[in-house]
C-alpha cells in the first residue's frame, strides 16, 4: 500500500537530487567520494542549523558532564559517520561476498549461530548507530538474507530507490506501519528480523530510563519477542578507525521476561552502554526525548516537521 502513492511535483526534484548525490559517491574514486560526502553533510549542516541545535540539546541532556568543546567534537563525528554511511550505501552495488572483508568484519557471530540453532528465529535490536544500513546489507551477504523493518519514506520515489538498495543483497523490507504479522511469520520460519529501537515514539510507548531521562520507547519489540520466543540479539556496525573498516558486533542475547516494560528497559540499557562507548556514531540530531510523560514540560523548542522525521 505504501508504495502506490502518487508522487507530488516536489518529490521528483528531491529524487533527482538524491540520485545525483548517490551516483557521485558511487562512480568517483573512493577517496574523492568520501570527501564529497563530507562536503554534502557540511552543506546540510549549514542549510539546516536546527540539526546541530537538536544534537547539542540532546548531548546537554544525556551527557551533562561534557563541555562545549566536547559536544562540538561529538557532533562533528556524527556528521562524519553519516557521510561514511552514505558512501557505503552508494557503493552497495560493488560490495559482494568476495570483497566484503575489506569493508567489514564480524565479531560475536557465534551468538547468532547459537540462536539460529534454537530454531525460533532471531530479532536483531539495532539503532541509528554506526552504519545501520550496512549492518543488514553485510549480514545478508555473510549469513543469508534477513528481514528489515523500516518506516516508508514520505517521498514514494525515494522510498523505491532506497528499498532497491536495501534489497540488493537479498534482504526483504517490511513496513514499520504494519509489521507484526510478517515479523511473526518470518520468525516462525527461523529467519532473522532487524528492528531499529532508538527512535522517539508517541504510540505503543512505555516510559523507561535512557541516559537518566524518562524516555518513550516502543514496547512492541519486547512483546513480539515474548510472543515468538525468538532470541533477541543487539547488533551494530561500528566504525573502527584503527582498522579503517566497520566491525559488526553481535552482543550476547538479552533474555526476555515477558514483562514489556522490564524487557524494553533491558534493551535500552544495552543500547545506552554502546552509545556511551561510541558517542560520535549515534544520530544525536534526532529529537529522541520529544514525547514526554504526562504533565512534563517539553525538552525542545518548537520545530518544523522536517526535523520530526529524523
Amino acid at each position: 500500500m505504501d508504495r502506490v502513492r502518487a508522487p507530488a511535483p516536489r518529490h521528483y526534484a528531491e529524487f533527482a537530487l538524491v540520485w545525483l548525490v548517490l551516483k557521485s559517491l558511487e562512480w568517483t574514486p573512493l577517496a574523492l567520494a568520501q570527501r564529497l560526502a563530507r562536503g554534502y553533510l557540511r552543506l546540510a549542516d549549514l542549510t539546516l542549523p536546527r540539526l546541530r541545535r537538536v544534537a547539542n540539546r540532546n548531548l546537554s541532556l544525556a551527557l551533562p558532564e561534557l563541555n562545549a568543546e566536547q559536544r562540538v567534537a561529538i557532533i562533528a563525528g556524527v556528521f562524519r559517520s553519516v557521510a561514511q554511511l552514505l558512501v557505503t550505501m552508494a557503493r552497495f552495488p560493488s560490495i559482494h561476498r568476495k570483497n566484503l572483508d575489506r569493508w567489514i568484519r564480524f565479531e560475536g557471530y557465534e551468538h547468532f549461530e547459537h540462536a539460529r540453532r534454537a530454531g525460533r528465529g532471531v530479532l536483531f535490536a539495532t539503532a541509528h548507530l554506526g552504519n545501520w544500513e550496512f549492518s543488514a546489507y553485510a549480514h545478508a551477504l555473510f549469513a543469508g538474507p534477513m528481514n528489515v523493518v523500516v518506516r516508508p519514506l514520505d517521498n514514494p520515489l525515494l522510498d523505491r530507490l532506497v528499498t532497491r538498495r536495501r534489497e540488493l543483497s537479498g534482504n526483504r523490507v517490511l513496513s514499520k506501519r504494519d509489521p507484526a504479522r510478517p515479523i511473526l511469520k518470518a520468525l516462525a520460519a527461523n529467519e532473522a528480523v532487524g528492528v531499529l529501537i532508538d527512535q522517539n515514539v508517541s504510540t505503543d510507548a512505555v516510559f523507561i530510563d535512557f541516559f537518566g531521562i524518562p524516555t518513550a520507547a516502543a514496547s512492541g519489540f519486547a512483546r513480539l519477542a515474548a510472543r515468538s520466543g525468538a532470541a533477541v540479539i543487539p547488533g551494530f556496525a561500528l566504525w573502527s578507525g584503527e582498522e579503517q573498516r566497520y566491525v559488526l558486533r553481535f552482543y550476547p542475547p538479552v533474555a526476555m521476561s515477558g514483562d514489556a516494560v522490564r524487557d524494553t528497559q533491558a534493551l535500552q540499557s544495552v543500547l545506552e552502554a554502546v552509545i556511551r562507548a561510541h558517542p560520535d556514531q549515534w544520530l544525536w540530531i534526532h529529537r529522541r526525548w520529544k514525547t514526554r510523560p504526562p504533565g512534563s514540560p517539553p525538552l525542545y523548542e518548537a520545530s518544523p516537521a522536517a526535523c520530526d522525521a529524523l
